[in-house]
């Protein structure tokens, strides 16, 4: 059962803050990628090592040069290039059909022009490709070059949240992106609401593990409904 947190924006912020001192001098835009290839780069690292997925990309960087490479060539071509992801099989022909779809809808294969339009409306147009969701589409304009305010949440981040009893884990990744994002203040910049999703995210990957989280160590141990009562088990 969710706890009722009165002041939620709040206790978010307080949780950001923490997280930042212990995270923050470590982040850094990772990227300075177009956003179509900030695209490609999401949609092979669905579900995939970050390790394995890069060399997925790096594959068709080297094996086709451009985008409009990939989009021609035999799917089973892309699909060996990027036989580190998850699921190539699925990922080649979608990833194809993804970058045809945009040839077609812009006129040419580039996503520039998102730049000139709102962050709503960046995303809502993304979000009609096949494939791409909320956190897709909020990583593609966060990571690339663009530095949009969007907020991806990927499922280590959606994990402490939902541990932190800021939302439930009924509502799923792609709802807790548009909640997650709007309990940020309004006056966060485009670099803070990425370092939010980065301070919740590396939380997930170095104390808040799936299985066996290390509760007892964690700096948010005392606002953790979760936490608390793993230790009190243990005890």
């Amino acid at each position: 059962m969710l706890t009722i947190i009165p002041d939620k924006a709040g206790f978010v912020l307080a949780v950001h803050h923490r997280l930042y001192q212990v995270y923050g001098s470590k982040i850094k835009y990772l990227y300075n990628r177009d956003p179509l290839s900030e695209l490609v780069d999401t949609i092979l690292s669905q579900r995939t090592k970050n390790k394995d997925s890069a060399q997925s990309f790096t594959n068709l960087i080297e094996q086709f040069g451009t985008w409009e490479k990939v989009r021609d060539a035999p799917v089973e071509a892309v699909l060996e290039a990027i036989r580190p992801s998850t699921w190539p099989e699925q990922k080649a022909p979608r990833l194809q059909q993804i970058l045809r779809l945009i040839t077609e809808r812009h006129g040419k294969l580039s996503l520039d022009f998102l730049a000139e339009m709102s962050v709503y409306d960046a995303r809502e147009w993304l979000e009609k490709l096949p494939g791409v969701g909320p956190k897709s589409s909020a990583a593609t304009l966060s990571f690339s070059n663009m530095r949009a305010r969007a907020l991806p949440v990927d499922s280590h981040h959606f994990r402490v949240a939902v541990r932190l009893n800021i939302i439930d884990a009924k509502i799923g990744e792609g709802k807790a992106n548009r909640i997650l994002e709007n309990l940020l203040p309004a006056s966060f910049t485009a670099k803070e609401v990425f370092d939010s999703h980065q301070v919740m995210m590396r939380h997930g990957q170095q104390v808040c593990f799936y299985y066996n989280p290390a509760c007892a160590g964690c700096v948010l141990l005392d606002l953790c409904p979760t936490g608390q009562g793993l230790l009190d088990i243990k005890v």
